[in-house]
């Protein structure tokens, strides 16, 4: 089992129809597709046997269509690389994952370039150039014989100690994965089209094996990456449109729609996740654009899926189903646990565990969080939530602490490590304060180091040299001592008592 064979498949059933888009543009044609990934698949022999890891670092392109089947084509695995993080922690993934080769984006090549190593700095083409199109010179290779439990997608996800871990999805898992979507999610044919507006590195990259599945074509918005405007007008001159996005994302482009009087022509579905869609946005959005709208759970470890709200759930108008995240998806079994193990009863508290095809192999060249996260057979999702009789999960917490804003996983530990390297910071929590616009935003308490002075514009600038611009907080409140237990562990639960009563200077 080989995802390029979903390729392979479309490629001759449909050879001249349009596979890849940039904005109205149409710049590849399946056959296209098809020919220029088996020609990059030997030519990546270059960098490295089969098996070995090829990092993509770019914004949104139609490249990352032909770097994807390539890879899979040579036997290889994709590292897709976060374009938001900072180019340090890319550097921190390209080491961990000892790719082969990178390919970056002319944007982001040459942070990216001063931050890795001697080592990777000779192995870095940029797409777009004439080094990038010299690889695509060659004669088409063979696709390698693969195992279904090779290694397709290794996909780091934050860790609390700060420190990304390198989920590792097989041929298989992918595939279950866009099975699963065909068979759940989405009814899509030839006649359709995906909008790439939310990062090809996470989901909406994700949903590219079903769309290719069935012949339907692959639109890069010329921007880059989501303008509500420019979504709206793709909706108008692509045929069957769906997309994923973040709650946020659906909030801002309502909110566009509304303003404008413009009205999708074409919008068929939009499927969001990777964040809480509070019930009243989502009754507001089904107004503006009617029963388009599918919710998916699940995490980088189990991708896209775990549970699923249907179409026809979104008409129900049962508050407790919309705000919900749905039942198990097909091929997954979801369980809520207690400490000791055991099945809570319904509509009691635990935790989320799940097992399936779709599920990872372990975290690469992580044995401990392996251990950890996977346990008897089962996904341990960290998540805490209760299901109904009817089989309906509600996420009630999030045991990792997890802060989501725009969609995006931001782990309080790896923002308290930075802020905790600057000599005025004595101590440090992070914790996360709804927002209406980003789900989340996150919030430093600080605690100053004596004879220090440390403003909020001195904080941020430390923290843009060492993390990502997203994950920095948008607000800074300084105390005087962290509430903390006996045992010395900060209570976050008051911190975040105090932000809802406003006790903070």
């Amino acid at each position: 089992m080989n995802l390029f064979s979903l390729l392979e498949r479309t490629a001759r059933q449909w050879p001249d129809g349009g596979a890849v888009y940039l904005g109205d543009e149409r710049v590849q044609t399946w056959a296209s597709l098809r020919h220029r990934s088996l020609v990059l698949a030997g030519a990546l022999s270059a960098f490295g046997p089969a098996g070995s890891r090829v990092a993509v670092a770019s914004e949104n392109a139609p490249a990352y269509l032909e770097l994807m089947f390539g890879t899979w084509a040579a036997g290889g695995a994709v590292v897709p690389l976060n374009y938001k993080l900072h180019a340090k922690e890319m550097a921190q993934i390209v080491e961990d994952a000892d790719a082969a080769v990178v390919f970056a984006s002319p944007a982001l090549a040459p942070a990216l370039q001063a931050a890795l190593p001697s080592p990777w700095r000779g192995r870095i083409v940029v797409t777009g150039t004439p080094g990038y199109e010299s690889l695509f010179q060659g004669e088409p290779a063979a696709v390698a014989a693969t195992d279904p439990q090779s290694l397709a997608w290794l996909f780091y996800t934050s860790g609390t100690t700060g420190r990304s871990k390198g989920a590792m999805l097989s041929h298989r898992s992918l595939m279950s994965m866009t099975l699963g979507h065909l068979a759940d999610v989405e009814t899509i044919d030839e006649t359709c089209s995906q909008i790439h507006a939310a990062p090809m590195s996470h989901g909406s990259g994700l949903y590219i094996p079903a769309y290719v599945a069935r012949g339907a074509r692959q639109v890069v918005p010329a921007s880059q990456g989501f303008d509500p405007a420019e979504f709206l007008a793709l909706c108008d001159s692509h045929p069957g449109c769906g997309a994923f996005l973040a709650p946020t994302m659906v909030q801002r482009l309502r909110l566009a729609a509304q303003a404008s009087g413009h009205l999708p022509a074409q919008l068929r579905t939009i499927v969001y996740g990777g964040g809480p869609m509070y019930v009243e946005e989502l009754r507001k959005s089904l107004a503006v654009f009617g029963q388009v709208f599918v919710q998916i759970y699940g995490q980088g470890e189990s991708p896209m899926t775990i549970t699923w709200v249907r179409r026809e759930d979104h008409a129900s108008g049962d508050e407790a189903i919309l705000g919900s995240v749905g039942v198990a998806r097909t091929g997954v079994e979801v369980r809520v646990i207690g400490e000791d193990g055991a099945d809570v009863p319904p509509g009691e508290i635990g935790e989320i565990i799940v097992r399936g095809d779709v599920v990872m192999a372990g975290y690469w060249n992580n044995a401990s969080g392996t251990a950890e996260a996977l346990r008897d057979g089962w996904l341990h999702t960290g998540d805490m939530g209760s299901l109904d009789p009817r089989g309906y999960l509600t996420l009630r917490d999030r045991s990792k602490d997890v802060v989501i804003s725009g969609g995006s996983n931001i782990y309080p530990r790896e923002v308290e490590e930075a802020l905790l390297t600057h000599t005025g910071v004595a101590e440090v929590s992070v914790v996360g304060q709804a927002d209406e616009e980003w789900g989340e935003v996150v919030v430093a308490f600080i605690v100053v180091a004596p004879g220090e002075d440390v403003t909020p514009q001195a904080l941020d600038a430390h923290c843009l040299d060492r993390i990502a611009r997203f994950k920095r907080p948008k607000r800074y409140l300084f105390l005087d001592a962290l509430p903390k237990n006996s045992y010395g562990k900060v209570l976050k639960r008051q911190l975040r008592e105090q932000l809802a009563a406003g006790g903070t200077r």
